[in-house]
Order: structure tokens, then sequence, then C-alpha cells
């Protein structure tokens, strides 16, 4: 008569990545193994910090003739330059961690989908602020731009959109399986955005159909904010409305980044 045979105590098994809860001390280290890696490459470092500062420049000395048109428009574009850089640079170097494996290694480990996509927020973020603050300051304090309102607020709206790029960059990597394709979606995410945001004609004097659309895209209320600081001394309740829009797409849209990140690599 064979004994019965006692059963293996039961192994303690990690949560999958989607409900694991966020942690301070994961998202920090995230972000810091992503600003270690790239301060290992300079280029994407001069991409971010000079490109919208090389943009306000030149576009300050193509109106040369008439400083009011770069008044007029300067604001609108020191929040829009930071939002493509930050897009551009955030989807191709979150897709390299898809493709070459380096996601689903880390999503292996103890490592929440909340912890990655606010880790990626945090290092971006804090390159964002640098960014911004770079721009600003050359374009009210060297090139002249001529604001009513306080130039803090210009760099808080400047701050919104750059993080809002980083969140559209992190989400757009999830569809894109090489870095050509995440470039592509630039025309798709961006250039409707920029056309109908108000920087070429106010967004009433579209026609109605346009202008609805413009209504539900965050970049119309980034230029909003920044014609708000342009035109008023005080901070408005426009202003106010504008900058929570534009801080709640960049939250929506990281929430929908982790929603779409997956442990198998492209």
């Amino acid at each position: 008569m064979t004994t019965p045979t006692a059963l293996a105590p039961a192994r303690p098994t990690t949560p999958p990545a989607s409900t694991r809860p966020l942690s301070l001390s994961r998202t920090t280290a995230t972000a810091t193994r992503v600003l270690r890696q790239l301060s290992h490459d300079p280029r994407t470092i001069a991409l971010l910090m000079l490109i919208p500062c090389v943009m306000l420049f030149l576009l300050r000395y193509v109106f040369d003739g008439s400083p009011r048109t770069f008044d007029n428009i300067g604001a609108s574009l020191l929040g829009i330059f930071p939002l493509i850089t930050m897009f551009l640079v955030t989807s191709i170097a979150t897709l390299r961690e898809r493709t070459s494996g380096t996601l689903e290694r880390l999503l292996a480990m103890p490592l929440g989908k909340g912890d990655l996509i606010a880790g990626y927020a945090l290092a971006f973020g804090a390159l964002a602020i640098v960014q911004s603050a770079l721009a600003t300051g050359l374009a009210v304090w060297f090139l002249g731009l001529d604001v009513t309102g306080s130039p803090w607020l210009l760099l808080l709206v400047a701050l919104l959109d750059a993080l809002l790029g980083t969140a559209l960059g992190l989400f757009v990597s999830a569809f894109a399986a090489s870095e050509f394709q995440a470039v592509q979606f630039m025309p798709a995410v961006i250039f409707p955005q920029l056309l109908l945001c108000g920087l070429f004609t106010p967004r009433d004097n579209m026609h109605p159909a346009l202008e609805a659309v413009s209504d539900v895209l965050p970049m119309s209320y980034a230029v909003d904010g920044m014609n708000e600081v342009l035109r008023h001394t005080d901070m408005t309740a426009t202003f106010i409305r504008d900058a929570l829009i534009v801080a709640g797409c960049a939250l929506l849209v990281l929430a929908l980044g982790a929603a779409t990140l997956k442990r198998r690599t492209a």
C-alpha cells in the first residue's frame, strides 16, 4: 500500500504586469535608466534641446521686417515646437524598447505597466522642463517676444505641450513596427492638429465641420492658452480651462499608452 505523496508548497506567483500597483521606487528606477541611456546619445539630446530654439530663432528673423507678426505667432509655436520634438523622440525611443526585446524583459520583472509608462513620462518630462525653459527664455529675453502676461505662464503651457507630445509618442509607438513607421505617424497625429489649431486662422472662421473637429484636438487648447497669455496680463478662467484640458489629454493618452503595452514584442 503506497503512502500519499505530500503536496509541494505552492510557489509564489508574480502578479501580471497589468495588475501590479504603481510603485514610486520602480517608477524612478525606470526614469533613471531612460535618462542614463539618453545621456549616451548626444544627437537625441541635441534634437530635444536645440531644435525648438533654432526654429524660434529662424522664425524671428524670417519676420525681421514685421516683428509684430513674430509676436502674434511666436507664442503659439513656442508650445507647438516642443510638442512635435517630444512626440518624435519619445515614439522612436519607446519603439526601440519594444523591438529590441527590452520591454518584454522588463515586464517579466516585478515592473508594472503603470511603472514603465510613468517612468518614461517622468524621464522625458524632466527633459521637457529643460527644453521648455530654454525655448521660453530664448523667445522672451533674447528674441524679444512681446507678451502681455507672465512669461512663467508661457513656460507652463510649453511644458504641458511637451508632456502631451511625450504621451502621444508613447501611445503611437504601440502601433509601429519600425522607426520609419513611427515617423510616419507624425502626418496622421500632428499635422491635422497643426492645421486646425488656430495657428493660421481663427478657429471660428473655419468651416463649421472643421471647427467642430478642432474643438476636440488638444493642440487647439494649447494655442488658445498661449494666446491668452499673449493678450491678458492676469491668469484668466479661459487660460485655466485650456491648461487643464491639455494636462487632462496628456494623462488620458498616458493611460491609453499603458493599456497598449504587451509583453510580446514585434
